[in-house]
């Protein structure tokens, strides 16, 4: 039981005492108790629901007879964030005659206040912090997608004109490529928050990712160091290599980030090689800097979370978050260094054992036939590419921007699907879908979202098609 103390202000350390009847009439409350726990006729109304059920539990054991003492509950107060500790006890008191049935058995309770370390106050609220910061969080990543949507369906839309030239379509495929990343990060930034693994990886070319961070992060390893007159060499030789199962995003992350750490390491400048190889039957990764190195108590935590060298310029989860995806990738990465003479970061692989089935996207607009259909959302350049781009290939398009006003558009149109996003206010798009297959079963609804949560009732939902 944590170590509770008496409180010195607020609330006076005054001896909280009732009466009552085992049944829950309640007989006498001193004004302590009334300032606790108020005069509403349920005795327990005040505190947390599990306590009140565990306190009418007591109440129940003493007037049988047994002494109950130093119960602790959780009583809500208004004034406060968090519940308040009490200390009860639950005190038969024995009948000057025999009571006619048992709910006439009176208790006295007495108690406490009490007031909780600083410690456990301080853990409380830090929870509850990481909580509200962990739903902000998730609310911002929803955002996130939607604009990264609305980028992916633009360039998608430029990419139409026949008359973009090959100098555009690179910028363009750039834009491209960084709006995926963007995306896959949210998505894992998501995962974590509800404590969800990569659903299924993909075939990797490493040593083509590897020469991507590369070029990715050339200006931070060769254009910055320069303008401060200091000269980094980045050594590199693409070789040809079995490919590896995993997600090109978080395996990106991974050496973009031991990229950037080796370049922290050279303050005056240095050399970074990165070699990849085939040994036995596991693909080898080493990158090596000739920087200052680690002493040996460093190169033992640099894995741990928060743990950082770098001061108020680092995390300390750059190389924590590495390890794990490594380790989801169901690899290894070890690290051998030496103050002074530079440091190499191993990591090892298994190539995959199967073949990426070759398949052709088929051209939408001659395999699905025209239709008219209905998009809601509440994001207007999300509504905007969506009618864009099926407009593209032949479909007849209405877009509105709310719930509501799918049903309003229902009720005077007619429409051979509905695609509509999740996360609107007043009615999301699971509650709209359920409406809708109540109205007009046979009218099929996708549902968009932005979020990892992908569950969804198949009665009313065609299928889910995520931002």
């Amino acid at each position: 039981m944590p170590d509770f103390s008496f409180p010195t202000t607020t609330i006076e350390p005054e001896l909280l005492v009732a009466s009552c009847t085992a049944s829950g009439i309640v007989l006498f409350r001193n004004d302590a108790w009334v300032d606790l726990f108020g005069k509403q006729p349920a005795l327990w109304s005040t505190l947390v629901e599990d306590d009140a059920q565990l306190a009418a539990q007591n109440l129940k054991e003493a007037s049988g007879g047994s002494l109950v003492t130093n119960a602790v509950f959780m009583v809500n107060r208004p004034e406060r964030d968090l519940p308040l500790p009490v200390l009860l006890h639950f005190i038969p008191v024995p009948p000057q005659s025999e009571p006619r049935n048992s709910n006439e058995r009176l208790v006295m309770v007495t108690g406490e206040i009490l007031s909780e370390p600083v410690s456990w106050t301080e853990n409380q609220t830090a929870k509850h912090r990481m909580e509200t910061l962990g739903r902000m969080t998730m609310g911002i990543a929803h955002d996130f997608n939607n604009l990264l949507s609305g980028i992916l369906g633009h360039v998608e839309l430029i990419r139409s004109d026949a008359t973009l030239g090959p100098s555009l379509m690179e910028h363009l495929i750039t834009i491209e490529k960084a709006a995926i990343d963007g995306s896959a990060l949210v998505n894992k930034i998501q995962r974590y928050i509800r404590q969800e693994t990569q659903a299924s990886f993909e075939q990797v070319d490493v040593v083509g990712l590897v020469q991507d961070c590369v070029i990715l992060t050339r200006p931070y390893w060769y254009n910055e160091p320069r303008r401060q007159g200091i000269s980094i060499d980045l050594f590199f030789k693409p070789i040809e290599l079995p490919p590896i199962l995993g997600s090109p995003s978080e395996l990106r992350d991974v050496f973009v980030n031991l990229i950037l750490n080796a370049v922290q390491a050279l303050p005056t400048g240095g050399q970074i090689s990165i070699v990849c190889q085939k040994k036995r039957n596991e693909i080898l990764v080493k990158v090596t800097d000739t920087g200052v190195g680690m002493s040996e108590n460093v190169r033992s935590r640099i894995f741990e979370p928060l743990f950082s060298t770098k001061g108020v310029r680092g995390s300390g989860m750059g190389l924590a978050v590495a390890f794990g995806i490594v380790r989801e990738h169901e690899g290894s990465i070890d690290v051998e260094s030496e103050l002074g003479k530079g440091t190499t970061f191993s990591l090892s692989f298994t190539p995959s054992s199967s073949k990426v089935p070759v398949t052709t996207s088929p051209n939408l607009a001659e395999a699905v036939r025209p239709s008219t259909v209905l998009v809601v959302d509440d994001e207007e350049m999300v509504r905007t590419v969506i009618d864009r781009l099926l407009s593209l290939r032949g479909h007849s398009v209405s877009s509105v921007d709310s719930a509501f006003a799918a049903l309003e558009a229902l009720s005077s149109g007619s429409f051979d699907v509905v695609i509509s996003d999740q996360g609107m206010p007043e009615m999301s798009g699971r509650e709209l879908a359920h409406q809708i297959r109540n109205l007009y079963p046979d009218l099929p609804v996708i549902l968009l979202t932005g979020d990892t949560d992908l569950t969804f009732d198949p009665a009313e939902i065609e299928c889910v098609v995520t931002k």
